[in-house]
């Protein structure tokens, strides 16, 4: 059942992609508003994903924490978690440091569309936020309400919270610790059935989120924005196959379960575009598909949705290495070494949105590092929504990739075998 909705998902953000994109190119305001319309049957299913979201991520890491009477087992698991996810981002931006100014080497900009587009640059306002100090992000890493964040969908100050409970429940006697982590768990238990319940009405909803997808990709964009998507959308595509490598090579995964396990969840991150909308999908493919322990699970995607986004200084690197081409800026490599570091360090404490809702304060404060004009980020941030869907591909295959390589060597439940072909 589920390897064929998942290939009817698939078909479907196919076929949504190609129908947004015919309705883009007939320029018949008619088409488009009616195609508009109907994606918002897209955004209900995606709300109905996304309100499990809160008490899934805090039940899954109290469970997680507190069924482990000894804490410090559970504290292996997350510091292997943050070394994990090191391991992958300082991968990530070293490959994104090589490979983008190879590629800008290989195919440069049109000097004469370079400055064409610099002057029409010029009319757009761009306000850069100044990245917050060590000592304003240690301090919002609390949350002064822990249901106020809940409420705002702050994450990260959410994941504080949960771990702090969950820590200090393993402090327990066992008769008291025991029926709170049942509860939990059976409030983790329920988001799954809801969740499962609404992934049946996955290929509706993909094809409605993919009709919105087409009509952005299917407007003319010529020149350099056309060369801006192409080169930061490739380059940012292809930490889906490293991410596979590492969950091959180094988490020891079987290669056809992961890709079946993963394939769905690829299809629901292309058409949200959102980490958190696709946490719900990702926990549960880990637990029904590969098997991997639930004391992994519940504590490591949560935590990689709050801090850890593979493809963050990818994209944002990709997009500082395009602007420095049009303005025709030559980076060192001490430069390029600063960037990277700036663009690992604002990857750990962006939100997992839209990436053109925080697109300028990500990429503003990496321009700023490296020396590079920042005048074409209002203009770039319009056409963010391309990138963004390769940008959300490449952080759910890096989370599913990273909970595998820390669920190596755990005792595994047992998952289906994949389907012969």
């Amino acid at each position: 059942m589920l390897k064929w909705l998942s290939v009817i998902t698939l078909l479907a953000l196919a076929a949504g992609v190609a129908v947004g994109a015919w309705g883009a190119a007939s320029g018949d305001p008619n088409i488009v508003g009616m195609l508009s319309q109907v994606g918002h049957v897209g955004d209900l299913w995606l709300n109905l994903l996304r309100m499990t979201v809160i008490p899934l991520v805090f039940s899954l890491l109290v469970t997680g924490v507190a069924s482990v009477a000894d804490a410090a087992s559970s504290g292996r698991v997350a510091a292997r978690a943050i070394f994990v996810f090191g391991v992958l981002l300082v991968s990530a931006t070293a490959f994104a440091c090589l490979v983008f100014p190879l590629l800008l080497s290989l195919a440069p900009v049109d000097p004469t569309a370079a400055a064409s587009f610099i002057a029409r640059a010029g009319g757009e306002a761009v306000q850069a936020a100044a990245p917050p100090t060590m000592g304003e992000w240690l301090a919002a890493l609390a949350p002064g309400n822990a249901v106020a964040a809940a409420a705002e969908g702050a994450i990260l100050p959410l994941v504080v919270f949960a771990l702090f409970f969950g820590f200090a429940a393993t402090q327990l006697p066992a008769a008291q610790r025991a029926p709170m982590v049942a509860f939990f768990r059976a409030v983790a238990d329920t988001m799954i059935i809801i969740v499962r319940w609404v992934l049946l009405a996955a290929p509706l909803g993909v094809f409605a989120l993919a009709l919105g997808v087409g009509l952005t990709a299917g407007i003319g964009i010529a020149g350099l924005i056309l060369h801006y998507i192409v080169l930061v959308s490739g380059v940012t595509a292809a930490i889906v196959p490293i991410a596979f490598l590492f969950a091959f090579i180094w988490g020891r995964a079987n290669p056809a379960r992961f890709m079946n396990a993963t394939a769905p969840v690829l299809a629901v991150a292309i058409s949200s575009r959102s980490s958190l909308a696709s946490l719900p999908l990702m926990v549960e493919r880990s637990r029904d598909a590969m098997g991997t322990p639930e004391r992994v699970v519940n504590l490591v995607l949560p935590m990689a949705v709050a801090v850890f986004r593979m493809t963050s200084p990818v994209a944002n690197l990709g997009v500082v290495f395009f602007c420095a081409s049009v303005f025709g800026v030559e980076l060192s490599p001490g430069a390029i070494i600063v960037g990277g570091l700036v663009a690992i360090a604002i990857s750990i404490g962006s939100v997992g949105l839209p990436g053109e809702i925080s697109f300028i304060a990500s990429v503003a404060p990496i321009s700023m590092a490296m020396g590079v004009p920042i005048e074409l980020l209002g203009l770039l941030v319009a056409v963010e929504a391309v990138p963004d869907i390769f940008r959300t591909v490449g952080n759910v295959s890096g989370d599913m990739a990273a909970t595998q390589i820390v669920a190596k060597n755990q005792p595994a439940t047992t998952p289906p075998e994949p389907a012969a072909a």
